[in-house]
């Protein structure tokens, strides 16, 4: 079974304005995100709005997916729905002393996930604690990620 809450976070020396225009942009996901390849939002991204996705792990495994936004608080977060597995992604963000960002990502699975997902994650990714790992990794070097970019400019 799924773990409720996956969870990393990160501080960037940059104003929460310009992280904020980093991550709310959805089509830059695959820069940030080692597993996403292709994150296309259907319209302005408000709750609602739905993205079609492209994901990839190793060489050949390649999978689409949905996803629908549930909430956009301008500068503060950005969450959205996984829709074949109901976990919910977010990024929040707080301004720090210093004048930079602490970011939050975290996946949201409080309800568990699909048992089709758990079906597949068992059977072709290693099962729940290896492929949750796998995540947690990702989530740290998305955030690595958008670190570099937003501060270098």
């Amino acid at each position: 079974m799924a773990a409720p809450l996956l969870q990393t976070e990160i501080t960037i020396d940059a104003p929460v304005s310009k992280v904020w225009e980093a991550i709310s942009d959805l089509s830059r996901m695959p820069e940030w995100s080692p597993q996403c390849r292709v994150m296309k939002p259907l319209g302005a991204v408000r709750p609602g709005t739905r993205t079609l996705n492209l994901n990839r792990r190793g060489k050949f495994m390649v999978w689409p997916t949905t996803c629908t936004v549930t909430e956009v608080v301008p500068e503060q977060k950005l969450a959205f729905k996984v829709d074949a597995n109901r976990s919910v992604w977010s990024y929040e963000l707080e301004p720090t002393a210093g004048g930079g960002t602490r970011v939050i990502e975290s996946r949201h699975a409080e309800n568990g996930t699909s048992a089709v997902s758990n079906l597949l994650v068992d059977k072709l990714m290693g099962g729940v604690t290896s492929f949750e790992q796998e995540l947690v990794d990702g989530m740290n070097e998305s955030l690595q990620r958008i670190k570099a970019a937003v501060e270098r400019g």
